[in-house]
Formats: C-alpha cells, structure tokens, sequence
C-alpha cells in the first residue's frame, strides 16, 4: 500500500511541475503519455502531423502558430510518427490555435495536424535546435560586442550553419520552404499550392530497403537528418577512423558508431544534411574489401552518447569515436570548404602533404604494409614549396583505389626538420596521370 502512495504522489509531483524529464518526454521515449490529452484547455498543445512527407522543425511549426499567438516554447518528438507540444503565452492563444489549425495541411495534401489538449502546463527546453526550441529568449547567448565576426560567415559544411541546427533569419530568401534534393544537388520545391506553407510535391513515400531496425529510413528522395546508415562494411578490415577517412571528402564528420548487433553496419552523423546527400550519392553500392557498401539515410536526427563502455572492433578499436574536433575534417571553413572537389570514387588519387622526399617506392612500402595493392602509375607534381609535395597515384580498379584510400588516408609520416609528423591526404580525382607526365 505505501509503494502505491508513493507512486501516486511521484506522479502528482510530476503533474504539478508540468513534466518529468527532457528525455522520457521529449526525444519520445514515453510520447503515449501525451497522445490522448485531458479536455481541459491548457497554454500547450499536442500536434500530431499525419502523413509527414517533408520535414517537420521546429522552424516549420513556429511560423505556423505564430500567427494565432505568441509561440513560448517547441518540442518536437519522433518515436511514433512526428508529434510535437507547443506551449502559447495564454490559453487564449492556444484556444485559436487548436480551432483555426486543427485538421489543416501544413503543405497542400500532406502534414496534416491533429491537435489536441496537451498534460503538461509547461515545457522544459535545453536547447535551441531543429528539435526543441525556447523563444522567451531565457537560452538566447549573452550579447557580444558590436563588432565584425573573428571569422565571419559560419563554416560551410558545419553543423551549426543556417537551415540545420540554428534558426534562420526571418528575412532569409524561402524561410520555410523545404529543399528537395534531385539527383546530387539541391533543388527547390516544385511550384506551390495552397496549404499552411503554400508548398506541396507530387513525390510519394517510396517504400524503404535501409533496414530501418537499425535507424535506416527511406524518406522518398528528401531526408532532413545528418545521420547516414552505412551497411555492407567489412568487420575484419573496417574500424571507426577508417569509415572517417572515407566520408571526409564529403563532409565534416561528427562521431561514429559501430552497431555491436549488426556486424558491418555503422551510423555516422555528419555536420550536416547536405553532406548525408553528397555521401549517399557518391559511395551507395561501391564494392571494395570483398564487400558491397550501401549508404542511406537514418531517423535518426544525432547520435547519443549512451555512458556505457564502448566495445571494441575487430582489430581492438573503439566502436565509437568523436570527430566534431577532428584537424581532419576538410570543411571546417570556408575556405576549406572551397578547396574540396566532390568526387564519385574513381581510379585516380590525389595526394598531398606528403613530404618532399615521397616517391613511388615509399607508396609502395606503405601498400605492403597493409596488403594493398600498389598503383601501376605514380606521378609527382613538380614541389611549389620546400615543404610538401603533391602527386596523382592511378590504380587498375575503383575498388582498389578506394581501399588505399580507406586505409592510408591520413597516414602519419616523421618529418626530421619539424615538431609534428606529416598527415598524409587522399581524394580522389578526375585527371588522368598520363596528361600529368
């Protein structure tokens, strides 16, 4: 009897402060909770989008709401669907929300809202991002001098740059309109039609083959997230650095994880969705090590890190890395970012920042050392400077180019005349070594 009080005066405790944890409510691990709401009228609501073809952020639903009343906090949750809670200043606001918004497209035949009265009375957010979002301005940075940025725009290719992890400028060219991706680069939506955002697409939900028990989810052509599914690795050859040497050149890596119940499969956040889209593109269904990679998108919107111990991969690695603070990663800035040429993988590489004396014969060494196979063409470029040299290697097969590249792509090398080793770089390239002799 006293565990039942107790368990009842737990729950009210929680009923009086609005919610228990960002966790349990907010990344929709007990989102049931909230799916049939009291008939009480509250300052929060609880939206359920049906039939949600393009992305649902915290962006979308602000510009949705904000016309019916001042908009305090978002939260948006995925476990069942896409559902989210947004908290008015008043129930007055809430109220013309719920009549003038209840049963609408968000775009013209799909996003359609289902809302109804949320429990909670307040929403507890920690973060401004595409998930939860606080417009009282209580997580706003504290202000900065007015002078120009250190380092001015936001780095290309970054996770925090406009349209993925920060809320755009109301002035921005086509807020609130979705970018549909059509073949490699980004498109805008066909022309609009009537609906909440005046966007709509004829596109429909094409069945998915990512195995999404494991986070894969094929969302139809268009996917928001910066978290990629790869499958098809090979457990004995692949490890977390060398999955990162392959997927820099298509973006800024983040962290990744080696699925323990999925041998040769790992889940990748990226710096952004566009960089999801350059890798998907270029590398799904690239053979190498005796094995097919597929790459597609995840669910998932970033990768956790559980606390656990991190087990370990065949050749004794961790099975979970971080990268956000990686030298490594290419498109840190802007200008970084400028230099990168987004390659399909190709029988051609592209080194540098190798040392001066880097010839054939250290290739070679270097590719018995991991059993690979050597390139039938070695050319140097002739040295800029006394410090680095630069060259073309060409291989028989894509495969094989694409296996050195996996396993030698920054390659430490001594460097006698400096402090710090030289970290060698690989791409991969169009040209042709005999136009370069």
């Amino acid at each position: 009897m006293a565990s039942y009080e107790g368990h009842q005066a737990k729950r009210q405790r929680l009923s009086e402060n609005g919610a228990s944890s960002a966790t349990d409510e907010y990344r929709g691990e007990r989102e049931h909770k909230f799916r049939e709401g009291p008939d009480q009228p509250n300052k929060v609501l609880l939206f359920t989008i049906m039939n949600a073809v393009y992305p649902i952020t915290t962006e979308v639903i602000h510009t949705i709401c904000e016309p019916c009343g001042e908009v305090q906090r978002i939260v948006i949750f995925r476990k069942r669907g896409v559902q989210a809670m947004v908290e008015f200043n008043s129930i007055q606001s809430a109220q013309r929300a719920k009549a003038s918004l209840n049963g609408a497209d968000i775009y013209s035949g799909c996003c359609t809202l289902k809302i109804e009265w949320a429990k909670p009375a307040r929403l507890n957010v920690y973060k401004n991002d595409d998930e939860t979002w606080d417009y009282t301005g209580a997580l706003d940075a504290p202000e900065t001098p007015s002078q120009p940025a250190l380092l001015g725009d936001a780095p290309a290719g970054y996770s925090n740059a406009p349209g993925y992890g920060a809320r755009p400028p109301r002035s921005m060219p086509g807020r609130g309109r979705p970018m549909m991706p059509r073949g490699r680069g980004m498109m805008p939506p066909r022309p609009p039609r009537p609906g909440l955002m005046g966007v709509t697409s004829n596109n429909t939900m094409g069945g998915g083959d990512y195995m999404e028990d494991y986070g894969g989810q094929d969302m139809g052509g268009f996917n928001q997230s910066p978290v990629l599914m790869v499958y098809g690795l090979n457990p004995d050859k692949m490890n977390c650095d060398r999955l990162f040497n392959i997927l820099c050149l298509y973006g800024n890596v983040m962290k990744i994880k080696f699925l323990k119940s999925k041998p040769g499969t790992a889940m990748v956040q990226m710096g952004n969705p566009a960089a999801v889209e350059r890798a998907i593109g270029s590398l799904s269904g690239m053979k190498f090590f005796d094995d097919k990679m597929v790459v597609g998108h995840s669910k998932q919107m970033y990768l956790t890190d559980t606390g656990a111990p991190v087990s370990e991969q065949a050749d004794g690695s961790p099975s979970q890395m971080d990268y956000s603070n990686s030298r490594n990663n290419r498109f840190t800035t802007t200008e970084q970012a400028a230099k990168n040429r987004i390659q399909n993988p190709s029988k051609v590489l592209h080194y540098y920042n190798a040392p001066v004396d880097f010839d054939e014969d250290k290739m070679k060494e270097i590719c018995t050392e991991f059993s690979l196979v050597e390139p039938k063409k070695f050319t140097p470029f002739k040295s800029k400077s006394e410090r680095s040299s630069s060259g073309l290697m060409e291989f028989e097969t894509k495969p094989e180019a694409l296996e050195v590249l996996t396993m030698v792509n920054h390659y430490k090398m001594e460097n006698p005349n400096g402090r710090f080793p030289y970290i060698l770089k690989l791409c991969f390239s169009t040209s042709s070594t005999a136009t370069r002799e």
